[in-house]
Formats: C-alpha cells, structure tokens, sequence
C-alpha cells in the first residue's frame, strides 16, 4: 500500500509539472501577440525574416532581377549578333585607319580614305549605343535612330547614282555607307524586339506590362537620345558635304584624266598651244608643277599670259595626284613617285620632249627628280622660290602630320565648306582648284602623305637625282625678297640651288614679292621674261648667266 501511495504522488507531482510549463508557453505567446501587436518603432523589421519569392497571387514583383528580356532567346540572340557586329565594324574601322598611311593591297580607294572613315565611325557609335543601352528600349532612340537610317539611305543614294563620287570612294566607301545604313536599321528593329520581349515578360512574370521606370532607366534614355540625336547632325553634315562634292563634279575640266600606276588612280593632264618649229628644231614644251596649291589656282594665268604674249608657243600643266582633278595616289606616296605618274601620263597622251620645266615650291623637288630621269628630254629648268631638300623637315614634322589627319577626320563634315557655301558664296571654282581647295579631304591627304615621307623617301630621291642631274642644264632660279629677308637658311638655300647645274641662265630675288612670286607684277614679269631666255636657249641661242636682286 505504500508504495502504491508512493506512486500516485509522483506521478501528481509530474502533471503539476507539465501544467507550469504550459502556462509559461501560454504566458510566452502572449507576450509576444502583445509585442507584435504593437505600434512599429524604429526596432521594428520592415521586411520578414524569410520574404516569399512570390506574391500572394502567385506573380513576381516588378523589380525582381528574374523580370528580364533575357529570358527569350530571340532578345538573347540579337544581343550576342549586336557585339559581333560591334567587333567586326571594329576590326573594319582599324583597317581604314591604317590603310591612310598604308594602303593595303585591294584596298586602295582614288578618294582620300576619311569619308569611308567616318561612317565606320557612325557605325560604332550606333553599336556602342545599342549595346551599352540594350535593356533599356525607348521609343525616343527608336525614333532617333530610324531617323538616322533614312539620311545614310539618301547617302547611299548619292554614292551609287553619282559616277565621280563612286569612282572616287570605290568598293571601299560605298560598303562602309551601305554598311552603316544596314547597322541603323538593326539598332532600330533590335530596340523594338527588345521592348517587346520586356512587356512580355513583365506580363508573364509580373501580371502586368510595367509603365514606370526607375531613375537609373530614365538616365540610360535620356543619355542614349543625347548621343543618337548628335549622331543625326553628324550625318546630315556629311549628308550635305556629299551634295556639295556632287555638285562639285559637274564642273568641267580642260584637258583629260589619265590612268597611272597600273591603273590604281587617274590624274589630270592639259595641254595648250600646238606644235611648233624654229629653223626645223621643235620648240620646247613648258610642263608646269604647282606649288603648295593646285596649279590652276597658282600660275596657270600667269603661263596663258606668255602663251597669249608669244612667249611660249606651248605648254602643259597637271595636277599632282590629291590636288584638283586628281585622284589620290596609294599611301606611301613620294616626290619621285608623283615625278613617274606625270612621265606616265605624258607618254600616254602621246607628249614628247623637249621639254622645260617650270615649277614652284615644293613642286620644285618633283621637277628636279623628273628632270634627273628624262635627262635627254628635259631642255631648262625654272624654279620659282624653290624648297631645298635640306629644308624638307619643315613640312615633315610629327605636329604638322596630327594636324593634317586630325583635320582630315573631321573633313567629311565639311562644316567649312558648307559654311563658305552657304554664308560666303564659294563656287564649285573655289572648292575644286581655288582658295577653298584646302578643305576637302584630297588634299588633306595628299598634304598628309607629303608630311609622312618628305624627310625620309623623298629627301632621298631628290639627293639622288641631284647628284645624276645633267650639268648642262639650263637653269632659272627665281626667289622671293621677303622670304630671303625674313629666313637667312632659306636665302642660303637659294643660293645653293642655283648652283644646281653649271649652266646658270640667270638667279633673280625679286624684292617685293611673297614666296608665291607670280602674285606681283613685277614678280610676273621677271618670269616671263626669265622663261622666255630659257625657250631661246634650249633653241640653241646664247643665254647670259646672271644674278639680280
């Protein structure tokens, strides 16, 4: 009996135990239904401990990381094809980039190389827009954009309908300006699927299509449209450069175009006069070279005049490869290789010796290294203000090159010649051969191709032509007053040059004149009178050697 009693008070013992423990839970859940019950305060949590990845209705929330077009494989697709095309119109933009100091074989276009530059340019840029912006779609860049695709169609347009401009820029800048209208229209259709792949999925993902956007997405839109809408004043600049060049090419030339170098470019070639003959010996033809200007914008007059006085009975001008009518030559283009493409051009439109040369300039070094080569052939020598080849360096400096290229990146803008167009009244005259002839992009690329070999091949060339140079040519040397006055090197350099030969007509400083002589009349007149003893020389009369100031 004991122990039964015993029994029984352990066992009331362990349910008193168990009630205490369910009354300090009960009392626990209480406590804290009390302290959730509360007003939140700054301890209180804002979000659960562990959030549902869903909503209560079984949807995602808009700002989810898994709401995303990616999640097609169409918008997957043209994101992986985007960044192919932005390696590919890379790889293309370096190779136009070498080949305007380096032509590649094949490669070579008869237009200066900045105008296929550009557009590649273009082309990245709309790249790097589409792929830096690719989530973020916005009807603006759509608008922007198409905008953009239909001026470079107009420009494809032009390209392809107008003979000059497409033989000019070649295979080479009509695929960069096809290229580029092709790109366009991708960025425009790729912006399109991509916000149509958004709404997709926020309406699979979220319910609904999302209309707000956040601060970080009007940001990207608001910096893609900057950058498409300054892309669309590029294009028209170049859309009208491109008209201007059109319009330029309906200027008629005298003379002819003539194919040198393999047929690689074409040069300009003019002869006036006709063939004459004294005591049955034939006259000399005078072969003008240009100065640092196109020839018709130099002295061309100057040489009609002595035609028209009787002076000369004939003569014929060109325009070196780059300047005026002529196509630019493959780089690297030097002084000796300018002198073949002129003897080509003669013995293709059929021009024999004997011949005088008259130059200017740095025109002066190529007329000397023609002359070394054409020995027989070549009865005088005039050089106007002549470049010694140890002065080569002036025009061959490295800031003078950066110069010219950067100026040559920006020349299919043409703002300059739109400008002097538009405000100045510049003709076709000016922009062709005058004094807006500098800002097209030819003759910033043959400047540049001047400056990159002026010092090393060409310098070169003419020391050796002058030690092969015939010492019984007739020589003319005709210098600037002021250039000898305000550069002693330049003056000492003259006087070197006039020992070019042992056979000196006559060395004269006109003392008024700029370093373009032709440009005074007493400066005018020394030429022609000068050039009018060297016709009778070469016609085998006596000729005096001299030397004024």
């Amino acid at each position: 009996m004991v122990s039964l009693w015993g029994s029984t008070k352990d066992d009331q013992n362990s349910d008193d135990t168990i009630t205490a423990l369910q009354d300090d839970r009960s009392s626990a859940r209480r406590s804290t239904r009390s302290y959730h019950a509360r007003d939140p305060d700054e301890r209180t949590r804002l979000l659960p401990r562990n959030p549902s990845p869903q909503r209560s209705d079984g949807y995602l929330d808009p700002d989810d990381p898994a709401v995303s077009p990616y999640n097609l494989w169409s918008v997957r697709f043209l994101r992986y094809f985007t960044v192919l095309f932005l390696i590919i119109s890379f790889l293309w933009w370096v190779l136009l980039l070498v080949s305007i100091f380096v032509s590649p074989p094949g490669m070579h276009s008869r237009g200066s190389g900045f105008f296929d530059f550009a557009y590649t340019s273009l082309t990245i840029g709309n790249l790097l827009v589409a792929v830096i912006f690719f989530t973020a779609p916005a009807k603006a860049m759509r608008i922007t954009t198409a905008i953009i695709a239909v001026i470079l169609l107009v420009d494809m347009i032009i390209i392809l309908t107008v003979p000059r401009i497409r033989l000019e820029e070649g295979w080479v800048g009509i695929a960069s300006v096809v290229w580029a209208a092709l790109i366009a229209i991708w960025c425009v259709v790729t912006d399109r699927i991509v916000a149509w792949g958004k709404r997709e999925e926020e309406e699979r993902l979220t319910g609904r299509p999302e209309t707000r956007r956040t601060l970080k997405e009007w940001l990207a839109v608001l910096v893609a449209t900057i950058l498409t809408s300054v892309f669309i004043v590029i294009v028209l600049l170049m859309t009208s450069t491109l008209g201007i060049r059109a319009r330029d090419a309906t200027l008629k030339m005298y003379g002819e175009r003539i194919l040198v170098d393999g047929d690689k470019y074409a040069v300009h070639l003019a002869c006036i006069g006709s063939i004459t003959y004294t005591d049955g010996k034939k006259d000399p033809t005078i072969i003008l070279e240009a100065g640092e200007e196109p020839l018709e914008y130099d002295f061309e007059h100057w040489a009609y005049s002595s035609y028209q006085n009787g002076t000369i009975s004939r003569y014929c001008y060109w325009d070196r490869p780059g300047y005026a009518w002529s196509d630019n030559a493959p780089s690297p283009h030097s002084a000796g290789m300018t002198a073949d493409a002129l003897s080509e051009a003669l013995a293709k439109s059929g021009e024999e010796g004997p011949w005088i040369l008259v130059s200017a300039g740095i025109g002066t070094i190529t007329s000397r290294i023609f002359s070394s080569r054409h020995m027989k052939q070549v009865t005088g020598l005039m050089l106007i203000d002549p470049l010694h080849e140890d002065l080569l360096h002036r025009i061959s400096s490295p800031s003078r090159g950066f110069l010219l290229w950067g100026w040559g990146i920006i020349s299919p803008l043409g703002i300059e010649r739109l400008g002097g167009a538009i405000f100045k009244g510049r003709t076709r005259e000016d922009r062709v051969y005058g004094r807006n002839a500098y800002q097209s992009g030819k003759y910033i690329k043959a400047q540049l191709q001047e400056n990159l070999v002026a010092d090393s091949l060409t310098k070169n060339e003419v020391v050796s032509a002058r030690n092969i140079q015939s010492a019984d040519t007739p020589l003319v040397v005709i210098s600037s007053g002021i250039k000898c006055r305000t550069d002693s090197e330049w003056e000492r350099k003259q006087k070197d040059l006039a020992n070019l030969t042992d056979n000196l007509v006559a060395w004269d400083v006109v003392n008024k004149a700029p370093h373009q002589i032709w440009q005074t009349y007493e400066g005018r007149k020394m030429m022609e009178q000068r050039l009018g003893e060297l016709v009778k020389v070469a016609n085998g009369g006596e000729g005096n050697s001299s030397m004024s100031n």
